[in-house]
């Protein structure tokens, strides 16, 4: 019985040992960050949606 409760002290002690390793990000990087996708993200659909555009119109000049 001593042996698995030093077993769950030691996985608690390992875990708050981790824990304190985490280094969370500041409030002005996460605020880049989350630009930079939504730029990136919005970029991403300007290229989709015209290279849909040329590819309908494309397939309507063959398709004639």
């Amino acid at each position: 019985m001593s042996n698995k409760t030093s077993g769950i002290k030691n996985f608690f002690q390992g875990l708050r040992t981790e824990y304190n390793k985490i280094v969370f990000p500041t409030q002005q990087d996460v605020v880049k960050e989350t630009a930079a996708t939504i730029i990136v993200s919005f970029l991403i659909g300007v290229l989709i949606a015209v290279l849909d555009l040329i590819m309908k119109t494309g397939l309507g000049f063959i398709l004639k």
